[in-house]
C-alpha cells in the first residue's frame, strides 16, 4: 500500500516541493528527480518525517544540482497540463481498458473488484491484494499489443501476486510472445 503526500523542504536558500510516497515493504529512503523537475521521495511507511527530511538535507547538493535546470513555474505548468490531459482522457481510457479486461478475462475467468484509471507517474498498472485492477490512463494510448500485454499482466496478478514461474506461465497462455512486448515497452515507451 502506498500513501502520497505533497511536501516542502528548505534546502539552502531554495524551497523545494516534493511528493512523499510511504510504502509498506520499502526498506530505505530513495530520491527520484525526473527531467521535468518532479521530485519523488519513497520511504518506508513507518519512517517519521523528520528522518526523511534529514536524509533529503544530507543529499541537498545532489537534489539542488538535479533541480538546477528546472524552472519551478514551467514544472507547475507541465504538471497542470498533464492533469488536464488526464481529466480529458480518463473516461475514454476507462472504456477502452474495461473492454480489453473483459475480453481477456473470458480466458482466465478471475474475479476482480474494480478497475481504476489513474494518473500514475511511475507504473503502467498494478493489482491489489483485494482484487482491484489499476491502470495508468496512458495505457489506452499505447499500441494494441503493448496495451494488451499490460492488461493481461495485471489480470494474471489476480491469481499470482508475484512474478514467479507460475505467473509468467499464466501470461504466456494469452500472449506467448510477452517477452518481446515487455522489452518493447521498457525500451521505447517511457511514459513520462
Amino acid at each position: 500500500m502506498k500513501m502520497k503526500q505533497k511536501k516542502k523542504i528548505k534546502l539552502g536558500e531554495r524551497e523545494v516541493q516534493y511528493v512523499l510516497q510511504k510504502r509498506s515493504g520499502t526498506k530505505s529512503v530513495r530520491l527520484a528527480i525526473y527531467n521535468d523537475g518532479y521530485f519523488v521521495v519513497n520511504a518506508p511507511k513507518w519512517y517519521p518525517l523528520y528522518v526523511i527530511n534529514k536524509f533529503i538535507i544530507e543529499q541537498a547538493d545532489w537534489v539542488l544540482e538535479k533541480l538546477a535546470g528546472s524552472d519551478t513555474n514551467s514544472v507547475q505548468r507541465v504538471l497542470a497540463q498533464k492533469e488536464a490531459d488526464y481529466r480529458k482522457k480518463k473516461e475514454w481510457a476507462r472504456i477502452v481498458i474495461r473492454k480489453r479486461v473483459e475480453f481477456f478475462n473470458r480466458k482466465y475467468n478471475f474475479e476482480f473488484k474494480r478497475i481504476a484509471i489513474k494518473n500514475q507517474r511511475t507504473c503502467w498498472g498494478s493489482c491489489s491484494q483485494k482484487g482491484n485492477l489499476n491502470f495508468n490512463y496512458r495505457v489506452a494510448e499505447l499500441p494494441d499489443r503493448l496495451r494488451d500485454y499490460i492488461i493481461i499482466h495485471e489480470i494474471c496478478h489476480l491469481k499470482e501476486l508475484n512474478h514467479g514461474r507460475k505467473f509468467w506461465e499464466l501470461v504466456a497462455e494469452a500472449m506467448p510472445d510477452y517477452e518481446r512486448c515487455r522489452k518493447d515497452l521498457k525500451n521505447n515507451y517511457y511514459q513520462y
